[in-house]
């Protein structure tokens, strides 16, 4: 929090102060007097025209705090410079205008805190507050501040009444407002049984150690600089610098030692007389001091330690440093405690759908057992209805055996008189025979012409219908006897073709097979002959060379005569080379075989590109 925050928070309670209707807004006049108050004890020059060339297009009506704060932000905050002004003035001026309006109590009652410790009071409230408007402070903040004033006081902290306090409903949903924790102050509850002075000198020491950053304070015995002489002093310790005075009243201040990153803090034994000793090292010089026992000596060294490790943090206040850490780890509380409510919903949920399926499953099971029920009580019927069925069966069957008996008794009875019956019938149809024989032979002999005759008649019409139908298997026997023999005919005709292309097939296959027997015969000729010539040129070649040898000097031209020069080597054309070549072979026999044997090695294509250009002819 900058000075800024805490100069806002004292005026926001002087600007509400101002706004008497609680509209929200405040006339011109009451800020024009605001903002030169403001100036004065901000130590800063007053503009009395800006506020109204500021708001000159509001036509003379009331400023809202949105309005007022761009010009209190422009022509007073921006000017500020932190060090030239008294803060407390500041506040004194803020509470001022707001007690007059918000701070009303008893006068006579033995509880109410005087004017001046209800103003560090509200100091504190301020320094304490959430950076929120409008401001209130947090229970958590309430009970520090409260157990920072038992602790100075010495007495034993009640939480019973803070906590029947905070269980109120206004309390707990926006917090605790100034002039609430003001009453409660006033209400005795917290200080029951204590002096005011008591009271007020605690509120005091509370007030200088958080709002104006006092770590630590007390007498202390100095050693002297150039005397060399001890002298008890009153300490005052801040952040920034550690002061003494001649007396607790802080009017006569004797030094002042700037702190920072290069101090440090010994503890030194016992000597000049003085126990409990240590000292404070600067780069420039060395303070000795001496402390009443060792726990004072213990808190002093802590206190200095931790204003030099304030310094170097870049730390201005020991409180606006723990209060930021109180605030992260109610910050890290709540979001801890939303986790764990929020895993408390998801638990719930859980076990609301643990219960729901629990009584599901309970009436599943109270469903399953129905049903079991019911399919025993259905199976017991069916059992009886079997049993009623088997009964009825049994009584069924036993009414048919005796049916039976007695039908099988009476079957009796039916065949011998079926017996007796067909012996009667039997004597009536013998007798009924003979009768019918002899009427028979009356009547045969009557009809017996008669039968012959359309016996006859049928005779003849059965011959001729045998013999249409005779006539017709004939000619249907005929038709399938001509099909089966022209097919028999195709059929034959359909072999004989396939063995004369059986036939054809082979013979051209013999006919391959011997042109192919002879072509081998004639490749092997003309391989033959193709050496045969190859011998033959290199015969004619080696007898050219020695026929066209030069003569050298002293030899005798041979005696050739016209006959050397009439020679014609003949052409390879020549069909007089024939019979040459014959007549020369058995002369130059063993010529050949060397010539043969030196043109063994060459190659086959050579051979057959001399016989593919024509160097000779091949009978």
């Amino acid at each position: 929090m900058d000075l800024r925050s805490e100069l806002l928070k004292s005026i926001w309670y002087g600007f509400t102060a101002l706004d008497l209707e609680k509209s929200g807004k405040v006339s011109k006049s009451q800020l024009k007097v605001l903002s030169h108050n403001l100036c004065t004890v901000l130590s800063i020059p007053h503009d009395p025209v800006a506020l109204e060339e500021h708001f000159r297009d509001d036509d003379d009506g009331p400023v809202s705090s949105q309005g007022y704060m761009p010009y209190l932000n422009k022509y007073i905050l921006d000017k500020v410079i932190e060090g030239s002004f008294i803060k407390e003035n500041v506040d004194e001026l803020c509470w001022t205008l707001t007690a007059k309006k918000n701070y009303q109590t008893d006068k006579t009652s033995s509880t109410v805190l005087p004017e001046r410790d209800a103003f560090r009071l509200w100091c504190l409230f301020n320094f304490l507050s959430e950076d929120k408007y409008p401001l209130v402070m947090v229970p958590d903040e309430v009970e520090y501040l409260l157990k920072k004033i038992c602790m100075a006081t010495s007495i034993e902290f009640n939480c019973v009444e803070l906590e029947d306090f905070f269980s109120q409903d206004s309390v707990q949903q926006s917090g605790i407002t100034v002039w609430v924790f003001l009453e409660m102050m006033n209400s005795g509850k917290m200080t029951r049984g204590i002096d005011k002075s008591i009271i007020s000198m605690a509120i005091e020491e509370v007030y200088r150690e958080i709002v104006g950053d006092v770590l630590k304070e007390g007498y202390l015995w100095k050693k002297g600089q150039l005397r060399r002489n001890w002298k008890e002093r009153w300490f005052t310790l801040r952040p920034s610098n550690l002061s003494y005075y001649t007396g607790e009243d802080r009017k006569d201040c004797q030094g002042n030692i700037v702190l920072d990153g290069n101090c440090c803090v010994e503890v030194l034994p016992d000597r000049d007389g003085k126990r409990c000793m240590f000292c404070l090292k600067t780069l420039s010089k060395t303070y000795e001091m001496s402390a009443s026992d060792t726990k004072q000596r213990q808190e002093w060294t802590t206190a200095i330690q931790t204003a030099i490790r304030l310094h170097v943090e870049g730390k201005t206040s020991l409180h606006k440093d723990l209060k930021l850490k109180r605030r992260e780890q109610r910050e890290q509380r709540e979001k801890r405690q939303q986790s764990k409510e929020e895993e408390l919903q998801r638990l719930r949920a859980l076990q609301e759908e643990r219960e729901r399926k629990l009584a599901e499953l309970d009436l599943l099971k109270e469903a399953q057992k129905q049903a079991q029920v019911l399919l025993e009580q259905d199976e017991q019927r069916r059992r009886q209805q079997h049993e009623q069925l088997q009964r009825a069966l049994e009584v069924q069957l036993q009414e048919a055996e005796e049916a039976r008996v007695s039908m099988q008794a009476e079957m009796v009875l039916k065949e011998e008189e079926a017996e007796r019956q067909r012996k009667r019938i039997k004597e009536l149809e013998e007798m009924q025979k003979r009768l019918e024989e002899a009427l028979q032979l009356e009547i045969k002999a009557r009809l017996d012409e008669e039968a012959f005759r359309y016996a006859q008649a049928g005779l003849l019409a059965e011959e001729e219908e045998k013999m249409k139908a005779l006539m017709s298997l004939q000619e249907e026997q005929e038709e399938y006897i001509l099909k089966t023999q022209r097919e028999k005919q195709e059929l034959k005709q359909e072999m004989e073709v396939k063995s004369r292309s059986l036939d054809e097939a082979q013979r051209q296959l013999e006919e391959v097979r011997a042109n192919r027997h002879r072509v081998d015969q004639d490749v092997v000729a003309a391989q033959r002959k193709l050496r045969l010539a190859s011998t033959n040129v290199k015969h004619w070649n080696v007898q050219m060379n020695r026929l066209m040898r030069p003569i050298g000097p002293g030899e005798k031209r041979p005696s050739l005569g016209s006959s050397y020069s009439s020679f014609q080597i003949p052409t390879q054309r020549d069909p007089g080379l024939r019979l040459r070549r014959r007549s020369g072979s058995e002369d130059q026999n063993e010529e050949s075989k060397e010539n043969v044997d030196n043109s063994a090695g060459c190659d086959l294509e050579k051979r057959h590109s001399h016989a593919s250009n024509g160097d000779m002819d091949i009978p």
